[in-house]
């Protein structure tokens, strides 16, 4: 069940971004409490705590993250590393050692930023620089997990 949820949940989710999650969550919602066997008004914020389980729109930005990373690192396929591009400032700023991603303009106001090649720079800019600055993939999902943890519960 665990693993039948988080596939479904988890395919094609990029496309979901900032987008209306309600139907989504609330399937992660059920699931939860069938896996944890719980009652259905437990409440679900600890169960999703538990299980480890992020709500659907950290679990989506989770993915976007890991997908920028690869590309930040040269371990993503050709056709995500040619949507991206560092930032290089024109002279010399503190700002260039931030590991920063130039962030392209875009035309379409309600869809334009949902492209991956438009919040993948975004969403990568506004996290704190020892994650972005982490080497290994398991270190960077572990803080990256860590961070969005307490940015989707605790806040």
């Amino acid at each position: 069940m665990r693993a039948f949820v988080t596939s479904w949940i988890d395919s094609c989710n990029a496309l979901l971004f900032r987008l209306h999650n309600f139907l989504i969550q609330y399937v992660l919602n059920s699931a939860t409490h069938v896996i944890a066997r719980s009652r259905k008004f437990d409440h679900i914020t600890l169960l999703l705590i538990e299980l480890h389980w992020l709500p659907v729109e950290q679990r989506i930005i989770f993915k976007i993250l890991f997908c920028t990373f690869k590309v930040v690192k040269g371990l993503a396929p050709s056709y995500l590393s040619e949507l991206l591009e560092a930032y290089v400032p024109m002279r010399m700023l503190r700002s260039s050692t931030q590991l920063h991603l130039l962030e392209p303009k875009f035309n379409l106001k309600p869809y334009g930023s949902h492209a991956f090649s438009v919040c993948a720079p975004r969403l990568w800019n506004s996290l704190p620089l020892e994650i972005r600055k982490c080497d290994s993939i398991d270190t960077f999902k572990r803080k990256l997990k860590t961070h969005l943890f307490r940015r989707s519960y605790f806040c």
